[in-house]
């Protein structure tokens, strides 16, 4: 396993961390009479599933602790863009963050497993991986040394597929030279580099405008984010291509989390769990509605040669695994699956 980037904790980053420890009682778990009001920065909507779960996880586990722990969920990139997340996880001037899978292949390039195509045949499947801790106990703990960040566990992000511009995408030849957006990372370029597409990395903030500019000719991502962005408004077109599951994760400060007693910790974990699989069951209800409402707004959807996407892309795969742990990770999630 190759750790690939170690934080500097900045003086100034320091001291925003007392002041929130300040602020929110920064005392250890021991202290009964203590509340914690954990923040957590999330980059979707108020009406995304993510913060509708993580809103009720906070609720359940005040509730379950009497109070003692608490978390104020963020949206709409209150707290900065997602690439700042796991600095400000680490620092504690953020206690908790949801971060996509490339954010955290910046600290860890193991996890670039979970952004492979092929790698997930169905959202259970995926979401079975991410609890199974035989498989990816080790690596959730693998930034707790180095970057005081543990990861909680994963959340789907649904089926991703292209939407342009200016047609239906039916097969890979109709992405020939259009400038797509994707997310940095190395996967998500060759992907479209597989397609014969321009990969063009860009923030998701500035894909609404990136797209009405004309800097770019389409992007990729689920049915509930192009609804909550609108970008059927620019770029109406949405092919079914379903080239990977999605995931995001959500990650904790390593000391807040060791604050917890023994019986606030099992509260927290317990949490955890119900909220992935509310998550999960709020994803699949509102992605059948986003295409609806979508749809309403004037956006085409379009069933196409999903299995031509996929074959483009296999023979990708084994040119991603560029390392003995990320093979070895690749291969248990494999066998897994059966």
């Amino acid at each position: 396993m190759r750790t690939k980037t170690r934080i500097t904790l900045l003086a100034t980053t320091a001291v925003a961390a007392l002041s929130l420890a300040a602020c929110s009682g920064g005392v250890s778990g021991d202290d009964s009479a203590t509340t914690h009001t954990m923040k957590l920065a999330l980059n979707q909507a108020q009406t995304h599933p993510s913060f509708i779960a993580l809103e009720k996880f906070g609720e359940d586990l005040k509730a379950a602790t009497d109070g003692r722990w608490d978390i104020q969920v963020y949206p709409d990139g209150q707290l900065g863009p997602q690439d700042e997340y796991v600095q400000q996880v680490s620092t504690g001037t953020v206690d908790l963050a949801i971060v996509s899978a490339p954010q955290l292949e910046n600290y860890n390039d193991d996890f670039v497993v979970f952004s492979l195509p092929t790698v997930f045949d169905s959202i259970d499947q995926q979401m079975d991986i991410f609890a199974n801790k035989d498989v990816v106990g080790d690596l959730y703990t693998s930034l707790e040394k180095d970057n005081n960040v543990t990861v909680v566990g994963g959340l789907t992000q649904g089926a991703r597929s292209i939407y342009l511009k200016d047609k239906i995408a039916q097969t890979p030849a109709d992405l020939k030279g259009k400038k797509i957006r994707v997310q940095p990372s190395e996967v998500f370029v060759k992907m479209m580099e597989a397609f014969g597409a321009s990969p063009t990395p860009m923030d998701f903030s500035e894909v609404y405008t990136g797209l009405q500019s004309g800097a770019i000719d389409g992007a990729e991502n689920n049915e509930i984010s192009y609804l909550s962005t609108k970008h059927y408004e620019v770029a109406p077109y949405f092919s079914f291509t379903r080239h990977l599951i999605g995931a995001d994760f959500l990650v904790i400060n390593t000391k807040t989390l060791n604050e917890m007693s023994d019986a606030d910790r099992g509260a927290f974990d317990d949490g955890w769990e119900s909220t992935w699989k509310n998550h999960t069951e709020i994803w699949k209800t509102d992605t059948d509605k986003a295409i609806a409402d979508a749809k309403a707004e004037g956006a085409t959807f379009a069933e196409v040669d999903n299995q031509a996407f996929l074959d483009v892309l296999t023979p990708v795969v084994p040119s991603l695994l560029k390392t003995d742990s990320q093979k070895a990770l690749y291969d248990s999630i494999k066998a897994a699956e059966q």
